[in-house]
């Protein structure tokens, strides 16, 4: 029977009995043990009327619960044979002269057993909103048949003290709630009375202050401000107690408040104002803000250096950049890169390299003019400022002596270290009018100087210019390429190199461009890499290689194993994971039918968090390659830390196998190592039937080139695969 079909009276009892159970939780008294002031009344109640048991009940949802018990030791009975549940049902006492006489109560366990009731008389205690919580009770062994309006009236008196005192003993556990949130808190609270007498500290106040509470408790206010400031915070209170007003109730203002030493410290204070029946009191939030102010004051000194090196940081250089913009014409701006920088930090940690940084900052100073400026602009690039009317030739010769100062070795912590440097530098007003210009006009330089293989200086060119607004130009044709599907993939072939099956397809990006045609990534993989655009395709990439890889798998062709390259970007990301598994249950493939590429450039941005996630990737069956392994020179430390599963060959030393010992003893090293740790070696690059020979003799097992295919369309792929499934098939049928 659901509540709409429950008789009109059931449904309100219910509802009535839900409320009261409500009024008896709100006093937070509920199956709370005995408590003194309880007793007290109860231990009265047995007195006035002579009784051997006084009780005081709370009626809970399925039992009652003594309160306090007088002549009985009892904690609880079920609600199902208590007496005081009748006595809640009504609003006067209820009086039982003769419990074996009663219909009600003469079968009661209660009354034919211990404690034997004959006689009971109980007044609800009843809550101000009329819900009958409990009841004060008195119960006779024996019968009395008189229980008269005078002593009804003293009952009704004593229940109705004892719902005084649930009241009291409510307010003093929220003062003390609040008084243990106030010690607990880390702020600090006080109050003072009208005549401006401190009548309430916290912990946090006592401390903050360094007094006892009874040295500030009933003391002036004062003690707390300094000698300068009580003039006006007297005139201030005198006012407010004057019924005036002030601007400082609900603000937060800053002060210095007095300790018990003497000594001053920093506050933040927000006050507070009330009125009762002794007149005015004021209150206040204290807050300690001497880490704030020492903060502020390191954050003022540091706002124009850089805290590692001293030098000045780029905020304060690019004003030093406009002020001497505005007075001289001949300005010059160089902008300095560490080559190599990072290989320090993750070979020798970042304590090494900021001490490295160190040693920088005070060695390029020392071959610099006097009047000159160098500022670190963050990580190992750095800025020179050279002002006055500096002509090219004159500029030139000082960017070459910084240049030169890192022919000397750098001896740092025990460490020597060896470094070249990128300059890029412009001047002004040829190479730009303002600040902002003439920074990116020697960034433009800095970047091409890197691009030419670093340890070398540039001066700005505006074709340097020219080349970043076509790399801008082709991040914006391949945002439009990827809205409109231009970019496709095509499948190269890994083969075993022991009998011919196509172990796996790796998947190659081109662009179908409307205009030029068919796209190589040489064309725009710069491009794309150092665009906001490198994880969206990235990810299309991945996605649209499984897509390939699902549909080969569901046209019957043998598993095979697609390889997709990894952007930088994506290797960052925080959600590599999360996408990788996403796509290939999307497709319905295993973890083991993905491998992913990563350069060692890659590999060496040394983020904990990204490797973290390429383990786990492997750990869950994908495949992890490191692809162009042995191009460079810190690949045997990656090898040592990286998640790796397949290695692949770089194709410079495939080329040359077979004529130059230095790559074929290389080659040799590689495949040893590989094997050596349980790595699948891929050698790419394999155009000839004799570089195939070579490295099989050097115990090569899969290789990928165009000996056995160059990059295919998804169809031509397809019948690749088929083609090559079938070879197979009728090369086991005749036993070869």
């Amino acid at each position: 029977m659901n509540a709409a079909d429950k008789p009109i009276e059931l449904q309100e009892h219910g509802d009535l009995e839900r409320c009261r159970l409500d009024a008896l939780s709100r006093l937070w008294i509920s199956g709370t043990a005995p408590e003194r002031r309880f007793d007290v009344i109860a231990e009265l109640a047995a007195s006035l009327f002579e009784a051997p048991m006084a009780f005081i009940t709370l009626m809970e949802r399925d039992h009652q619960h003594f309160k306090a018990a007088i002549g009985l030791d009892i904690r609880e009975i079920p609600r199902s044979i208590s007496f005081c549940d009748h006595a809640i049902r009504q609003n006067d006492v209820l009086v039982v002269t003769d419990a074996r006489e009663d219909a009600r109560f003469s079968g009661n366990p209660l009354v034919t057993g211990v404690p034997f009731v004959r006689f009971y008389a109980g007044m609800p205690i009843t809550t101000a909103d009329g819900f009958s919580i409990g009841s004060l009770c008195i119960i006779d062994t024996k019968p009395r048949h008189e229980f008269t309006d005078r002593e009804k009236e003293t009952l009704k008196n004593l229940a109705a003290l004892v719902l005084e005192q649930m009241r009291l003993r409510q307010e003093d556990m929220i003062r003390s709630t609040a008084l243990n949130f106030s010690d607990a808190t880390e702020l600090a609270f006080f109050s003072i009375n009208a005549s401006g007498r401190i009548e309430f500290v916290n912990r946090a106040a006592l401390q903050l202050f360094g007094y006892e509470r009874d040295e500030m408790i009933g003391h002036p206010i004062d003690i707390i401000i300094p000698d300068r400031m009580r003039g006006a915070h007297h005139a201030g209170l005198k006012r407010v107690l004057a019924g005036g007003q002030t601007r400082l109730i609900g603000k937060t203002v800053e002060v210095v408040a007095s300790k018990r030493d003497g000594s001053e410290v920093p506050i933040e204070m927000s006050l507070s104002l009330w009125t009762d029946e002794r007149g005015i009191g004021m209150g206040a939030i204290i807050r300690d803000i001497s880490e704030r102010r020492e903060r502020d004051a390191r954050l003022l000194r540091m706002a124009n250096h850089d805290t590692l090196t001293g030098l000045v940081n780029r905020h304060h250089f690019e004003d030093l950049l406009r002020d001497s913009l505005s007075g001289n014409s001949g300005t010059a701006v160089a902008l300095l890169d560490l080559d190599g920088f990072k290989d320090v930090n993750d070979s020798l940690g970042h304590a090494a390299g900021d001490n490295l940084l160190q040693a920088i900052a005070i060695r390029l100073p020392s071959v610099l003019p006097v009047d000159s400026t160098v500022a670190r602009f963050g990580s190992d690039e750095f800025a020179i400022l050279l002002p006055g009317n500096i002509g090219s030739t004159e500029a030139e010769l000082i960017i070459r002596a910084v240049l030169e100062a890192f022919e000397l070795l750098f001896e740092v912590a025990g460490n020597v270290f060896r470094l070249q440097a990128s300059i890029g530098f412009a001047l002004a007003p040829h190479h730009g009018k303002d600040a902002d210009e003439l920074l990116a006009s020697a960034d433009f330089a800095l970047y091409k100087a890197k691009q030419v293989g670093g340890g070398t200086m540039l001066m700005f060119d505006p074709e340097m210019r020219n080349l970043s607004i076509t790399r801008r130009a082709i991040q914006d044709e391949l945002r439009r390429a990827l809205r409109d599907e231009e970019l496709v993939l095509h499948y190269q072939p890994q083969v075993s190199l022991s009998d011919g099956h196509v172990s796996g397809m790796e998947a190659l990006i081109r662009w179908q461009h409307p205009e030029r045609g068919l796209l190589f990534p040489g064309v725009f993989l710069s491009a794309l890499e150092s665009s906001a655009l490198a994880l969206p395709i990235g990810w299309w990439v991945l996605d649209e290689a499984c897509r390939q890889a699902a549909r080969w798998k569901a046209t019957g062709i043998p598993s095979a194993k697609v390889s997709v390259n990894l952007f930088a970007a994506q290797y960052r990301s925080t959600t590599l994971v999360q996408h990788v598994m996403d796509t290939l249950a999307a497709h319905g493939l295993d973890p083991s039918e993905l491998c992913l590429e990563v350069t060692e450039t890659i590999a060496l941005l040394n983020d904990d968090n990204a490797q973290v996630a390429v383990r786990t990737l492997r750990d869950l069956g994908v495949g992890i390659a490191f692809d162009d392994f042995g191009t460079g020179y810190a690949s045997l430390s990656s090898l040592q830390r990286f998640p790796l599963t397949t290695l692949k060959i770089d194709r410079r030393f495939v080329s040359d196998i077979q004529t130059n010992p230095h790559d074929a003893a290389i080659t040799r090293a590689m495949l040893t190592m590989g094997n050596d740790l349980g790595l699948e070696t891929i050698a790419e690059g394999i155009e000839t039937e004799e570089q195939e020979l070579a490295l099989r003799a050097l115990g090569c097992k899969t290789g990928q080139g165009y000996r056995f295919g160059k990059g295919l369309p998804p169809e031509q792929a397809t019948a690749f695969l088929q083609s090559a499934a079938e070879s197979r098939r009728a090369r086991r049928a005749f036993g070869l």
